[in-house]
């Protein structure tokens, strides 16, 4: 019946939606999510010209995967930063892939509820959570998409007289599948064993793989450009030896088909074991696959999903059995996304035929799949839940796992990042006693422990992370904030080079270099690094600021300006721009617009004591004093110790010529805080003294004090100071104070 197959693919997408759907409430986890949405500058910005171009030419996070990082920008575009949407697009992604596989499997096949059992194991099989409920596992899902895509336009092409067109469309949809993630380099091969069992293409073997050479071709380069771009975290054979990863490959591979059958203890990170596998376990892994591939041969007449699903399972399996080992993980769930679709075909068509040869009848194999089904969905359920948030993710897989410095680093990372620092020094002195040589641990270590004032023991562990990997950027980067906020800017500014050497488009780096050179009076240079850290960030809006105060100091206001108008455009509510601006523009005797960019920075931040003292500035211009005298006073609750406004707001409490306005109790009290901060070494401070003991009729201590200023002023060589002070000294001697 026609209704049948869109009804099946509706209640595929119902079953999806039943287990994952609560991912839409689910966060983001600090573990690559924030490297590859959140964190990441190029993405987060949504869908522009200069991330399109960046996607397709650069290598980020060891990965090159151009239409995985589109896809992100696209969501950024759409949701924001809102998490509850990119998990949305995971969702669809996954649904779609599903219902794909089940009406290629179909057409190819021509068995409805077979092709439908095998798309609902793979919908909401528990080892599918990872590459669903993760954001950053995107390449898992949209990959998938193309895998299925590809599959169904070469059963076209198959089903078909040969076209052009049809092969060419083959081509592009693989190709757009290796630009989502590089796993697909075995789909040739797939597309191969297809030809064997469901097709039954009677074309020689040599004419079938020369027909898949195109497709090899990319494949090639796909592998190619991944182990370029993956270089950096390709471990050596010193850290996992050869016969260590080949045991490994054996075991997984058994794993594999065991964490299928009873799902239990699905972690988000396995190591590797330490001391190895018992050879015992690696002989009954090799002796099983031996065994499963003997019986797949002897069957492939007779019963040749058998050997096709099983192939399919080992030879996707294959780039990703650590032979080549990227990271140190010895297996992981998101693995399985592509390869166990050989499995479940392959059993569900061997069950059954069983039941056909039994006699068995259809409701009792449907109820049996309903069963088993039912119980995939509350385990994939729960298994999706532990996703919910970094803390809830990383504690279950310590409760699964042993020996796990990765989880330990990662639950650091995560207590970390919302401030409960202690905890996360204790986790990374966990995985440090697990591995003392993991240089990620000693560097986030140091990190948490600079958080808490541990200065020597943060830069302790900083140098043990380079001695462990001298080519460290951020251990380097991170060494270097240290020794800039400590107040040592050589030794930083040799940091930030070495970070820079290893990682040119490390835009935090080039901005803290800026700063240092900043202080360090080299505006020019300091410039230069800014600019080179917005070409590789435009949207890094406190190097934007920072260009603009340091444009400003080399006299360029009008390219200033620019730079803090164009900051407001990225982030309006950015209260340092506002301030900067403010600043600018009441320099220049715009104050009504200075006034309105200081209280835009005030309403973002209300305890920015310098908006509020500079705000009194502009009001001052203005004439409005007892306005002016409200924000000095709101600066003075923020910093009861800043002399500047002491001293203003005590001098217009001294000599308001708004009566009411006057204080000169407390002027004298706020000019002698002054005075005292600045040492009494300030001319201007003990002026304000004189005119404050002047409004409280306290002539001799004014005379005594302005006669010391006179003084000061004369020592300084400012004798137009000096001359100002000594008319004020006549008034004090006549008795009279200074009104304004």
């Amino acid at each position: 019946m026609r209704w049948r197959a869109p009804v099946i693919c509706l209640a595929l997408a119902a079953i999806t939606f039943a287990v994952f759907g609560q991912t839409l409430r689910h966060d983001f986890v600090y573990y690559d999510d924030n490297e590859y949405v959140y964190e990441n500058p190029m993405v987060a910005r949504g869908l522009t010209r200069q991330g399109i171009v960046w996607a397709f030419t650069s290598v980020h996070a060891y990965n090159w995967h151009p239409l995985t990082w589109l896809s992100h920008m696209l969501d950024c575009q759409f949701y924001g930063l809102h998490s509850g949407g990119h998990h949305l697009t995971n969702v669809l992604l996954h649904t779609a892939t599903v219902i794909a596989l089940f009406l290629v499997l179909r057409q190819m096949t021509g068995a409805l509820w077979r092709s439908a059992f095998v798309a609902a194991v793979f919908a909401i099989h528990p080892l599918r959570a990872e590459s669903v409920a993760w954001v950053a596992e995107r390449k898992d899902v949209l990959s998938g998409l193309f895998f299925m895509l590809t599959i169904a336009a070469y059963v076209r092409y198959v089903g078909h007289p040969w076209s052009l067109a049809r092969y060419a469309l083959v081509v592009f949809l693989f190709a757009m599948g290796l630009m989502s993630k590089p796993m697909l380099v075995t789909l040739p091969v797939v597309l191969l064993l297809l030809d064997f069992w469901p097709l039954r293409r009677t074309e020689s073997v040599g004419k079938l793989v020369m027909e898949k050479l195109p497709l090899l071709l990319l494949s090639a380069a796909g592998g190619a450009a991944t182990l370029l771009a993956q270089h950096g975290t390709i471990q050596s054979t010193v850290t996992f030896s050869l016969p260590l990863r080949l045991a490994n490959a054996l075991v997984a591979c058994m794993i594999y088909l065991r964490q299928m059958v009873w799902p239990a203890g699905l972690a988000a990170f396995y190591p590797y074991r330490h001391g190895g596998f018992p050879k015992w376990e690696v002989a009954l892994a090799g002796a099983l696959l031996a065994g499963f591939s003997g019986i797949a041969w002897r069957e492939r007449r007779k019963q040749p999903w058998l050997l096709a699903g099983w192939l399919w399972y080992l030879v996707m399996l294959l780039p990703v059995l650590g032979i080549v080992q990227v990271g140190s993980q010895s297996h992981a769930d998101r693995y399985t996304y592509f390869p166990q679709i050989g499995i479940y075909f392959g059993a569900t068509w061997l069950i059954a035929e069983w039941g056909a040869k039994w006699r068995v009848g259809h409701a009792v194999l449907g109820a049996v799949m309903t069963v088993v089904i039912a119980g995939l969905m509350f385990c994939a359920w729960k298994q999706t839940a532990y996703w919910k948030n970094g803390e809830i993710l990383w504690n279950h897989t310590l409760a699964c796992t042993t020996g796990n410095n990765t989880a330990e680093v990662n639950l650091g990372n995560t207590l970390g990042q919302v401030g409960r620092t202690e905890e996360a020094i204790g986790h990374y002195q966990k995985a440090l006693q697990i591995d003392p040589n993991d240089a990620g641990a000693h560097n986030n270590l140091g990190i948490a422990l600079f958080k808490q004032g541990m200065v020597d023991e943060a830069i302790a562990h900083f140098r043990n992370a380079l001695q462990l990997h001298p080519d460290y950027a951020e251990a380097h980067f991170n060494l270097g904030n240290v020794f800039l906020h400590t107040g040592k800017p050589d030794e930083a500014i040799a940091c930030f080079q070495d970070a820079l050497h290893i990682r040119p488009d490390y835009a935090e780096a080039h901005y803290n270099l800026g700063i240092v050179l900043s202080r360090k009076g080299n505006l020019d240079q300091a410039i230069d690094h800014y600019q080179r850290a917005l070409q590789i960030n435009p949207a890094f809006v406190d190097a934007r600021n920072n260009l603009g105060t340091a444009l400003f100091k080399e006299g360029q206001v009008d390219q200033a300006i620019t730079q803090f108008q164009q900051s407001l455009r990225i982030e309006p509510d950015d209260a340092a721009a506002h301030l900067n601006l403010g600043n600018i523009l009441l320099q220049q005797g715009r104050v009504d617009e200075a006034i309105g960019h200081y209280q835009n920075a005030l309403q973002t931040k209300p305890s920015l004591a310098t908006a509020h003292y500079n705000m009194g500035n502009a009001l001052r211009q203005k004439g409005k004093i007892g306005e002016a005298i409200a924000q000095y006073q709101n600066a003075l609750q923020i910093d009861p110790n800043d002399p500047q406004v002491l001293n203003i707001l005590a001098w217009l409490l001294a000599t308001c010529s708004d009566v009411s306005l006057r204080n000169g109790s407390k002027a004298v009290e706020l000019a002698r805080q002054a005075n005292a901060l600045s040492g009494g070494s300030n001319p201007i401070f003990l002026r304000t003294m004189a005119a404050a003991l002047a409004e409280t009729g306290q002539f001799g201590g004014a005379r005594e004090s302005e006669q010391k200023a006179i003084e000061l002023a004369r020592a300084a060589g400012r004798q137009d100071l000096a001359a100002q002070f000594s008319s004020e000294l006549k008034r004090y001697e006549a008795g009279l104070p200074i009104p304004q």
